[in-house]
């Protein structure tokens, strides 16, 4: 298969928003307990690996019988977290995008380090998308603009992942930019709004987060 659109499922907090996202992809990832969200919910993983630390014995035993391959590390001997592993190995099966669901959750370090690992998507060439049920993250350089589709999400924000990001143009945001500049620690472009059905972001310097996210919907 060349080319694959690979979405992985992670131990971060999940939930029944994540499983749409399975529709269309070649290849299922399980990373340690996203594998068991998996099988939990009629999902096959193409491929199980991790140490496994945050499942049971027997949890251990059904995901190696139910996933098609399945790789375990010791815990105490890797050097990478498990959605690592399985970013890393999806990067070397050549895909057209990666998306990860469960890799933001209560643990903040484990969440900054993921969402750090959209850089190594952003060096192969390849779309990533990081993803929970209020936000969509992803990471953008001077390689290309990036066109936003008003839908899911109705904020847009914009933080640098280096020192600075410079050259920043927005087009068909309700607060535009032209040739502007973020440093990292100012908050300057945080809850910006489409106001065109298509928006375009380009950067000419550094590394850029853009973040979709929503609000939670108030119940009753």
């Amino acid at each position: 298969m060349s080319h694959p659109r690979i979405v992985i499922y992670s131990g971060g907090t999940l939930g029944s928003w994540a499983l749409p996202y399975a529709d269309g992809a070649d290849l299922l990832v399980g990373a340690d307990r996203g594998a068991l969200f998996m099988l939990r919910h009629g999902l096959k993983p193409d491929i199980a690996l991790g140490d496994f630390d945050s499942v049971s014995a027997d949890e251990l035993v059904e995901i190696e019988r139910h996933s098609t391959l399945f790789q375990s590390c010791d815990p105490i001997d890797k050097d990478y977290t498990d959605t690592e592993l399985a970013f890393a190995w999806a990067l070397s099966q050549s895909p057209s995008e990666i998306i990860v669901c469960g890799g933001l959750g209560t643990r903040w370090d484990h969440s900054l380090a993921n969402i750090h690992l959209l850089r190594q998507g952003l060096q192969a060439g390849v779309p990533c998308r990081m993803l929970d049920e209020h936000n969509e993250i992803m990471l953008i350089d001077q390689t290309r603009p990036l066109q936003l589709t008003a839908g899911t999400y109705p904020y847009v924000s914009l933080l640098p992942l280096t020192l600075d990001a410079a050259g920043i143009t927005l087009q068909g945001f309700l607060y535009p930019l032209t040739d502007a500049r973020l440093t990292i620690g100012q908050s300057l472009g945080i809850s910006n709004v489409l106001t065109e059905p298509t928006g375009t972001i380009t950067v000419k310097e550094g590394l850029l987060l853009v973040i979709q996210s929503g609000d939670p919907r108030p119940i009753g």
